[in-house]
């Protein structure tokens, strides 16, 4: 940024130190003249003392000094803060001296006798990197800020959820998420663990789901080397992953018979056994997930009983958007902030209209469906506020999709029903697997199955916007936002 860029407001400061008085006030008086602020000590102790109590864009100081020299001070200055730039100047001045400082983290360096042309010179370009760095640490702050995944609503339910969910999180007690898909089961379960004494730890996600049963268990639990074709190295799995922290098992319901008796086994003696390994004590905080009713699967036979009432120590129903309507422009308002920064649109809002559409639909894919239509919406809006032709057609006219029907000749092929009947389901949810499979009553890992065979190709039911844009916001593996 050159001098004329910069803001009138704009008052860099610099912070001069050096033993020599006589130095020290012909610098101020010289870079006063210039528009800086300055502030000045006659010791690198002093010197860090002023860094400490205020803000310092740039410091240039003496080399050499008693007591503390200029490259303990650059180092000590650099640790405190490591945005500040540090130019040195010295009599002594070498290009060894030079490169040492460089690499310390200097700005640059002068010699001496100093020279008004030259130090202002080098003090404007330190303080443009130091303006720069600031911009951009302030941009990541505003961007971090709108794409922030956090917890907002303010319905009665939610409240109540939230609630819940803050009481177990100070707990060590395994917690079981029950809902819709699309609720926001991975973000309820990331706030659980913030809210925890483990935050800070780790927090690890598994989907049970997309994961194959070939290798879901030597995934979850690692193995050696050698102890199953194709494991050419030892791995450590997601329980080891998540030692002193929180392991988060989604669409537990999918995982097989022999992968619920090692989770018992984990649960009930805290402790792991690797594919062809050993047992390994592990320090864990459970989380499950799931969108089927588990007391009919574990009737069905498919999940253990005894693992059902370990896993259901505090279950937690979120509930469906549907049921918390109150909260969509609260969540709309937030999406819509978070996808105008992530795809630099001008975007400030909804009419009128869009947002009564937006509060009197059903959301049948709950947040996740709320968070990549508005998402659409703020890559097709034109203007500064999305209107009512930038939301889906299903939005607009809600009988639309929710009546799509399928036809079949007489004599059609049962591998061709199947195979339009979940094209058809994924054309519908806009990609969503485990809403599709919510609706056609399957288990979310079958869909997955038939893309990785090539029955169904990805391409075939992405939207064409999607595959234009590309922003693929609809299956990552989590639960969206909650809010």
């Amino acid at each position: 940024m050159t001098e004329s860029s910069r803001p009138s407001s704009f008052s860099p400061t610099v912070l001069v130190v050096d033993d020599e008085a006589s130095i020290v006030e012909a610098l101020g008086k010289v870079l006063r003249k210039e528009g800086m602020s300055v502030v000045t000590a006659g010791n690198g102790r002093t010197a860090l003392d002023i860094v400490r109590r205020q803000p310092i864009d740039v410091m240039i100081t003496d080399l050499r000094m008693p007591g503390m020299g200029g490259n303990d001070l650059l180092k000590a200055v650099k640790a405190i803060t490591p945005e500040v730039q540090v130019v040195l100047m010295t009599a002594y001045g070498t290009v060894e001296t030079a490169v040492e400082a460089m690499k310390l983290g200097a700005y640059d360096f002068i010699g001496k006798p100093l020279k008004r042309a030259s130090v202002v010179a080098t003090l404007r370009k330190a303080l443009d990197k130091a303006e720069l760095l600031a911009e951009n640490k302030q941009l990541r702050a505003q961007l971090e800020a709108a794409t922030s995944r956090e917890m907002v609503g303010n319905s009665q339910v939610m409240r109540a959820t939230l609630e819940i969910a803050r009481q177990a999180a100070n707990s060590t007690a395994t917690v079981l998420l029950l809902g819709e898909s699309g609720t926001g089961k991975e973000l309820l379960a990331r706030y659980i663990h913030d809210h925890s004494p483990r935050d800070g730890k780790a927090f690890v996600p598994v989907n049970c789901a997309a994961l194959p049963e070939t290798i879901l268990e030597s995934e979850l639990f690692g193995h050696e080397k050698g102890s199953f074709t194709g494991a050419v190295r030892a791995r450590e799995g997601r329980f080891l992953e998540a030692d002193s922290g929180t392991l988060f098992l989604d669409e537990i319901a999918e995982i097989t018979q022999t992968v619920q008796v090692k989770l018992l086994r984990a649960l009930q003696e805290g402790e792991i056994e690797p594919v062809g390994g050993r047992t390994t004590k592990v320090d864990f905080r459970l989380v499950c997930a799931t969108n089927r009713d588990l007391t009919e699967e574990v009737k069905g036979g498919n999940f253990r009983e005894d693992l059902f009432y370990r896993i259901n120590v505090i279950p937690i129903r979120i509930p469906p958007l549907r049921d918390r309507l109150e909260d969509v422009p609260l969540l709309g308002d937030h999406f819509l902030r978070m996808y105008a920064v992530k795809h630099g649109k001008a975007v400030e809002g909804f009419t009128e209209e869009a947002l009564h559409l937006m509060s009197n639909y059903g959301w049948p894919g709950n947040v996740r469906e709320l968070e990549n239509a508005v998402e659409r919406a703020v890559v097709l809006c034109r203007g500064a506020h999305v209107g009512a032709d930038d939301l889906p057609p299903e939005l607009r006219d809600p009988q639309a999709g929710h009546g799509r029907q399928v036809t079949f000749s007489v004599g059609t092929p049962l591998e061709e029903v199947e195979r339009r009947m979940i094209l058809e389901t994924l054309k519908f949810t806009r990609g969503d697997k485990r809403l599709a499979a919510d609706l056609l009553g399957i288990a979310t890992r079958t869909i997955y199955r038939k893309l990785e065979s090539g029955f169904i190709s990805e391409e075939s039911f992405r939207p064409a916007q999607a595959r234009a844009a590309d922003p693929q916001p609809a299956d990552d593996g989590g639960d969206g936002v909650l809010h």
